[in-house]
C-alpha cells in the first residue's frame, strides 16, 4: 500500500502474512524529504513490525541528509530489536553512508551515576568545607587590605554607591524591621505577663522586654532581616556580574574588584546595621507598652521608669558593638559568595543561598562568642 509523498523521494510499504514490513524507496532523498519521509517511518514503527527490509533499487540518489536518514532509520530498528536489511543498496548510496561515522550519529547516552558510599560522601562534604573556609579566610584578608587602601586614599571609594547601599540597608529595611520588632515586644510582653502576673509582678513585663531586645535579641533579629534580604543581594548582584564577565572587565581596566564592589556594600552595612538595632529596640520596647498600658492597667511613667531602670549604657554599647560585627560579617560573606560564583544563573542562586545560610550561621556563632566574652569581661 503505497503512501503519497512530495515529488523528490517517495515510500511504498507492503505488509506480509507474519508482521513482516518491506518498505521501498524511490526517488531521490535529500534534505527537503527527510521530515515527510521520517514521519511515514515512525508510523510504521508505531505497528511494530517483526521484520524490516529496506528495498532500495529504485532509489536513485540521495545527499548526506539522506544517508543520515537511512542509518537512523536503521539504529531505530536495531533498538527497537526489530530484524533489519537493506536490499539492493546502489554504489553512490553506500559510497555516502561509508562516509558518515555511524557513532556521532547516535545519540549521547548519559553518563553513569556513580553511587558514593558513607564515606567518599563524608571525605567529600569536610574537603569541601575546609576549602570553603581557606577561600573564606582569603576573602577576608583581601577585603582588610582593601579597607587600609580606602582609608589612605579615600577617594578610591566610590562615595556615591555607598550612600545607595545605605538606602538599600537602611531605609528600605526600616518598615519590615519595625514591624517585626514591634510584634516581637508585644507578643513577648503578652506571654510574659501570663505568668508575672500571678506574682503580682506585672511592672517587670517593661524590663524583661527591655533587656531581652537591648541586650540579644534586638541585634540578632536585625543581623537575620539584613542578611535576608541584602546578604542576599549582594551575593546575587555580584555574582551576576561575575556571570557576565563584568568583574572580568574591571580587571583588565585596572580596577580591584573587591574594593570597586564589596567595599561600598560593607561600608554601607557597617553605617546602618546599628541604627537598624537602634530601631528595632525603641519599636518593641513600644510594643511591650502597649501591652502594659492597654492590658496591665500599668501608667506610661512606670513602664519609662522600669525600662530605664533595667537597661545601661553599657548594655546599649554591647549592642552596637554587636551590631557592627554582624553587619561585617554579613555583607562580607555575600560578597565573598558572589565573586565566587562559578557557572550560570542556577551558581547565582546557589550563591545566594549559600549567602543567606552562611550568614546565618556566623550571627549565631558571633553572638555565642560574644554572651561568653561579655560575661568575663566587665566594662
Amino acid at each position: 500500500m503505497p503512501d503519497k509523498e512530495d515529488a523528490g523521494g517517495s515510500i511504498s510499504i507492503s505488509t506480509g502474512e507474519k508482521g513482516e514490513a518491506r518498505l521501498t524507496l524511490a526517488g531521490r532523498i535529500c534534505l527537503d524529504d527527510v521530515a515527510s519521509l521520517t514521519q511515514q517511518v515512525d508510523a510504521l514503527f508505531a505497528r511494530n513490525p517483526r521484520r524490516l527490509t529496506v528495498d532500495l533499487s529504485r532509489l536513485e540518489e540521495a545527499d548526506t541528509s539522506g544517508g543520515i536518514f537511512l542509518l537512523t532509520m536503521e539504529d531505530d530498528a536495531r533498538r527497537r530489536s526489530i530484524p533489519f536489511e537493506f536490499v539492493d543498496m546502489p554504489q553512490q548510496v553506500r559510497g555516502i553512508i561509508d562516509l558518515l561515522d555511524r557513532d556521532a550519529l547516535r545519540p549521547a547516552l548519559p553518563p553513569a551515576v556513580k553511587s558514593e558510599n558513607f564515606f567518599e560522601a563524608v571525605g567529600k562534604a569536610t574537603a569541601h568545607f575546609f576549602r570553603d573556609i581557606g577561600q573564606t579566610i582569603t576573602f577576608g584578608g583581601t577585603l582588610i587590605s582593601e579597607f587600609v587602601l580606602a582609608v589612605l586614599h579615600p577617594s578610591s571609594v566610590r562615595w556615591k554607591d555607598v550612600i545607595v547601599y545605605m538606602k538599600k540597608v537602611g531605609v528600605d529595611g526600616l518598615p519590615i524591621l519595625v514591624l517585626i520588632s514591634f510584634l516581637m515586644g508585644l507578643i513577648m510582653a503578652f506571654m510574659s505577663s501570663l505568668q508575672l502576673k500571678q506574682f503580682g509582678a506585672n511592672s517587670y513585663v517593661a524590663s524583661l522586654v527591655a533587656i531581652a531586645m537591648v541586650r540579644e535579641l534586638g541585634p540578632i533579629i536585625t543581623a537575620i532581616l539584613v542578611a535576608g534580604r541584602s546578604g542576599s543581594a549582594f551575593a546575587a548582584e555580584i555574582g551576576t556580574m561575575v556571570v557576565n564577565e563584568e568583574v572580568d572587565s574591571l580587571t583588565t581596566m585596572g580596577f580591584s574588584p573587591i574594593r570597586f564592589l564589596a567595599v561600598p556594600k560593607v561600608l554601607a552595612a557597617a553605617v546602618m546595621v546599628p541604627l537598624l538595632t537602634f530601631f528595632s529596640d525603641l519599636f518593641a520596647i513600644i510594643g511591650g507598652m502597649c501591652v502594659g498600658i492597654l492590658g496591665l492597667g500599668l501608667t506610661f511613667h512606670t513602664y519609662e521608669q522600669y525600662t530605664s531602670w533595667a537597661i545601661t549604657i553599657t548594655d546599649v554599647m554591647n549592642g552596637v558593638i554587636k551590631s557592627f560585627v554582624f553587619a561585617v560579617l554579613i555583607a562580607g560573606i555575600g560578597c565573598q559568595r558572589g565573586f565566587a560564583v562559578r557557572g550560570g544563573a542556577q551558581a547565582v542562586g546557589d550563591a545566594t543561598t549559600s549567602a543567606v545560610v552562611s550568614g546565618l550561621f556566623l550571627i549565631i556563632l558571633t553572638d555565642s562568642t560574644f554572651a561568653v566574652v561579655f560575661n568575663y569581661v566587665k566594662w
